[in-house]
C-alpha cells in the first residue's frame, strides 16, 4: 500500500509549487509575496491538501519505476537483470509486471548480486503474458500468480451484486465446503494479491471467493471515485458474504491484506452479517490509519503540520471540497488498538517487522491488548504484505494450523492439496 507523495519538502512555496504544480495556493489566502512565515504556512497547507488527496484518490495507472536491464539465458534457464534495490535484493518469489500491466512474469531465486555493481540477476520462473525480452520498464509486486489456474485451481468467474453494479470475483470451490474464505486485497492492488492463500484455504476445507471492490479498477467506481480506507468498502465485503451465504456457505472466514485488513475489520464491526464471520486472517493489515498516515508523512519528509492537516481534511466535512470525498472518514473509529477489546472474532495477524509501508507496531500492540482473541505472527525480511513471498512454507503452515484450531478441525495438511 504505497502512498506516493513528494520525496523532498522544500522550505519555500515556490519550490513546493515545482513539485506540486497543481496546488492552488491562493485558495488558502496565503498571500504569496507576504512575509516568509506566511509562505511557509502556505507551503504546509498545500502539502497537506496534496497528501490528503493522494491518500484517498485511486491511481488509474501504475508507475513503471523499475528498469529492466536485460533478459539472458543461462544453465539455470531464463534470467532477468534488474537494478539492485530494497525490493529486488530480497530472497523469495515475486512478480514483474511490464507493458503497462499487460505483461506479467514470475521472478524467483537470486543468481547473482554484487552490491558494487548495483544490479541483481534473478530466475524467470514463468512468463504468464507479454514478451519480457522486449520490455524496458515495469514494476515489482508480491502478487505472484496471474489467476487461479496458475495455482493449479479451477478458474470460475462470478459476479457479485453491489449497490451500483456488479463486481467480478474468482470462486475456487472445495467440494463439500460449508465455510468460505472471502479474500480482500489491499489498496492499489487487485484480487490477484489473494491468490497466494487459495491453496491454504483449500487445505483447510474452505472454498475461496476472491473479490474486487469499489475503486479498485475492476469493480464499479464509487460516486466520488475516492477510497474510504475501509469506511465505505466494507459494504462490498458484506455483499460478498451475502453471495457466499446464498450459494451454499453457512459461514465465512475473512482474509485481508493491507487496507483489505482494515476493510475486513470494518465489515466485522459494522455489518449485520458479521454473525456469520467465524474468523479473520489479516496480512500486513492497517490497524490504525492515524499511525500509518503519520508514518508516510515522516518517510516522505512532509512537515508534521502538513501531515496533521491532511488527516484533518480527510476526517472533517469541511475538507470534502479539497479531498473530493462524498463524506468525511472517521479515522479514529478505525483505530483498533484503542478499540482492541471490541474485537471478538478470532483473528490471526501476520506482519513483517521490516514492513516499511504499514509499520507492524499497531498489529503487535493490538495482540498484546486482546491476546485471547488476537494471535500475532511476526515475520522478518519481508516487505509489505510479502510475508508469503519470503517464506511460503511458514506462511502456509501457520495459517493452516491456526485455521484448523480456530474452526475446531483436525484436517490433515495434505488432505486437500492440489498439485500445481
Amino acid at each position: 500500500m504505497a502512498i506516493s507523495v513528494p520525496t523532498e519538502v522544500p522550505a519555500g512555496s515556490a519550490a513546493v509549487r515545482s513539485v506540486v504544480p497543481w496546488v492552488r495556493w491562493t485558495a488558502f489566502g496565503a498571500g504569496i509575496g507576504a512575509v516568509a512565515s506566511t509562505a511557509v504556512v502556505a507551503a504546509a497547507s498545500g502539502l497537506g491538501v496534496y497528501f490528503a488527496r493522494q491518500v484517498v484518490t485511486p491511481a488509474r495507472t501504475r508507475d513503471s519505476n523499475l528498469e529492466i536491464l536485460a533478459v539472458t539465458e543461462s544453465e539455470h534457464g531464463r534470467q532477468v537483470i534488474l537494478p539492485a534495490n530494497a525490493d529486488t535484493t530480497v530472497d523469495g518469489t515475486y512478480s514483474l509486471y511490464f507493458d503497462n500491466g499487460e505483461g506479467h512474469a514470475r521472478i524467483g531465486a537470486i543468481r547473482s548480486y554484487v552490491p558494487r555493481e548495483g544490479t541483481v540477476q534473478r530466475d524467470v520462473e514463468e512468463v504468464y503474458s507479454g514478451d519480457l525480452t522486449k520490455a524496458r520498464r515495469g514494476w515489482w509486486s508480491g502478487s505472484i500468480y496471474a489467476s487461479p489456474a496458475a495455482v493449479g485451481m479451477p478458474e470460475e468467474e462470478v459476479q457479485i451484486p453491489l449497490e451500483n453494479g456488479t463486481a467480478p470475483a474468482w470462486l475456487v470451490r472445495t467440494p463439500g465446503a460449508e465455510t468460505w474464505a472471502v479474500m480482500v486485497h489491499g489498496r492499489g492492488a487487485r484480487r490477484t494479491e489473494c491468490l497466494r492463500a487459495v491453496r491454504t484455504a483449500r487445505e483447510a476445507g474452505l472454498s475461496s471467493l476472491l473479490i474486487s471492490y469499489r475503486n479498485d479498477g475492476e469493480a464499479p467506481y464509487a460516486a466520488d471515485g475516492r477510497y474510504g480506507l475501509g469506511h465505505t468498502e466494507w459494504h462490498d465485503v458484506e455483499a460478498a458474504i451475502r453471495y457466499a451465504l446464498e450459494n451454499g456457505a453457512k459461514d465465512v472466514v475473512l482474509f485481508g491484506w493491507s487496507m483489505g485488513g482494515a476493510i475486513s475489520l470494518q465489515a466485522a464491526d459494522r455489518s449485520p452479517l458479521s454473525r456469520y464471520i467465524r474468523a479473520m486472517v489479516l496480512d500486513g493489515p492497517v490497524i490504525n490509519w492515524v499511525d500509518v498516515l503519520a508514518h508516510h508523512a515522516r518517510v516522505n519528509r512532509i512537515p508534521a503540520q502538513a501531515g496533521r492537516l491532511g488527516q484533518w481534511l480527510i476526517s472533517n466535512a469541511a475538507g470534502r471540497a479539497l479531498t473530493g470525498l462524498a463524506a468525511p472518514l472517521d479515522l479514529k473509529s478505525m483505530d483498533w488498538v484503542t478499540r482492541a477489546e471490541e474485537i471478538r472474532i478470532p483473528t490471526l495477524i501476520l506482519h513483517s517487522k521490516d514492513d516499511d509501508f504499514v509499520p507492524y507496531g499497531p498489529s503487535a500492540e493490538l495482540a498484546e491488548k486482546n491476546p485471547e482473541v488476537i494471535t500475532f505472527e511476526p515475520f522478518t525480511q519481508a516487505g509489505h504484505t510479502k510475508e508469503y513471498n519470503v517464506d511460503p512454507e511458514r506462511w502456509e503452515r501457520v495459517v493452516l494450523g491456526w485455521l484448523n484450531s480456530a474452526l475446531g478441525r483436525t484436517r490433515h495438511p495434505a488432505e486437500h492439496r492440489t498439485e500445481e
